[in-house]
């Protein structure tokens, strides 16, 4: 495997991404930033957790000239939470550079984002709905755009924004460079490639497995009744360090928060009814490592890369192997181990079929096998970077940060001593 300089990228980012703890180029930034850099158009294709973002953001980083004041990239995604972490990531390679950058999606202060966009900013990070409000308002100018990027392009088909992408496309140059980065690569993305790319390079990321290799996967298998006792029997025993548990529905999503802060969990809810300042905090808690256990609809599923998940749990299993294969993508990342435990029903269990059919394996149950308990080690040795003691009880003592039992919420009262299904909801 070549290094970051050997593909064309220079020691001032080399130096940061190492700083980072990057060091070498993942598949699909080996393939693609060599052509990026040339100037030529790319569709990449690869599935979630392989270096996407940094294989877009490495050439826009090497072509953007902060001397000059205009917009000069523009990366397009199809949520706010993806727009987000884009900008984190984009803002750690600029700092100090004179580089700017605006994050524009809904639930912000668009009036802020009108002024802002009168000053200096060099790329531009949104979401489609934003981008037409500003286009409409003529807050935005992209006459002198050089480079533009959609982001999880089948996202946005899914989601149905393909006429807005069409219209924001008709507002930027012809002679702009163009990516494409998707999971996967239906048709209709073809025919828009076709439309607005030019003699684009196809790029396909490949893995030995339809899932990412680092993660392992099991089966619990329960009923409806009983499932709440399973993934709370999992989590007493095996003690995640971080994880976020799916549900299929914001209701079920709500409910299922609430029914483990009752049992004294750490935890909090993530869904697409949430106002935008409730979300951010709550995922600023997240990546904080202030809270272990995030409760989500499928609005988490996509795009999110967060240091320290090593589980994922499908509380709902969900029929769509695509979106499986997205949901248990959050852990495991950037060749890191990771564990998805999937909840099963008599009523379920077609659906693990039709996943299992979709992904080609068999998902084993979870019966504390020589495989389990190797999961479980390479796990606890994740926690173990991060300083937790996975074992150790909160108390009132000057424990390290990390180094409590996160996973229950603090109670100075008798409730503690009763039993773990019978906490008083205060």
């Amino acid at each position: 495997m070549s290094n970051f300089l050997d593909i064309g990228i220079r020691q001032e980012l080399t130096d940061i991404l190492k700083k980072n703890g990057i060091s070498k180029p993942t598949q699909i930034q080996e393939q693609s930033i060599p052509a990026l850099l040339k100037g030529r158009d790319v569709i990449a294709q690869a599935h979630t957790g392989t270096g996407k973002t940094l294989a877009f953001l490495l050439p826009i980083m090497e072509a953007v000239e902060p001397d000059k004041s205009f917009v000069q990239a523009l990366i397009i995604t199809p949520t706010r939470e993806l727009a987000i972490q884009i900008t984190a990531e984009a803002k750690k390679l600029t700092e100090g550079k004179g580089v700017n950058i605006l994050s524009a999606y809904g639930g912000q202060d668009v009036e802020r984002q009108v002024k802002r966009l009168k000053g200096n900013i060099h790329i531009v990070i949104a979401t489609p709905g934003r981008l037409i409000d500003h286009l409409r308002r003529e807050s935005i100018e992209f006459s002198k755009l050089k480079m533009m990027v959609l982001d999880e392009a089948d996202q946005m088909l899914h989601l149905g924004f393909l006429k807005d992408i069409e219209d924001i496309v008709c507002n930027t140059p012809k002679r702009r460079q163009t990516m494409f980065f998707s999971a996967t690569m239906p048709e209709q993305i073809r025919k828009l490639a076709s439309r607005y790319m030019k003699n684009p390079l196809h790029i396909q990321a490949e893995n030995k497995n339809i899932v990412l290799d680092e993660i392992k996967q099991v089966v619990v298998k329960t009923t409806e009744k009983g499932k709440l006792d399973a993934l709370c029997n999992y989590i007493d025993e095996n003690n995640p360090f971080m994880a976020i548990i799916f549900c299929n529905t914001k209701n079920a999503t709500m409910k299922l928060n609430e029914e483990l802060c009752t049992r004294g969990y750490n935890c909090n809810e993530l869904h697409g009814d949430m106002i935008q300042s409730k979300r951010e905090k709550v995922m600023k808690s997240f990546r904080k490592l202030e809270l272990p256990f995030l409760v989500a609809t499928d609005l988490a599923a996509r795009g999110l890369d967060i240091e320290g998940i090593t589980h994922v749990f499908n509380y709902e299993i969900t029929h769509d192997t695509k979106l499986h294969i997205h949901r248990i993508g959050r852990t495991g990342r950037a060749g890191e181990s990771g564990i998805a435990v999937t909840f099963v029903t008599p009523e379920s269990a077609e659906a693990l079929r039709s996943i299992e059919k979709g992904i080609k394996m068999t998902i084993k149950n979870d019966k504390g096998t020589d495989e389990g308990k190797e999961i479980e080690k390479k796990a606890d040795h994740k926690s173990k970077k991060y300083g937790q003691n996975r074992n150790k009880k909160n108390t009132d003592s000057k424990d390290s940060k990390y180094g409590q039992n996160r996973n229950k919420k603090n109670s100075d009262s008798k409730d503690s001593k009763d039993s773990k299904y019978k906490t008083k909801k205060r």
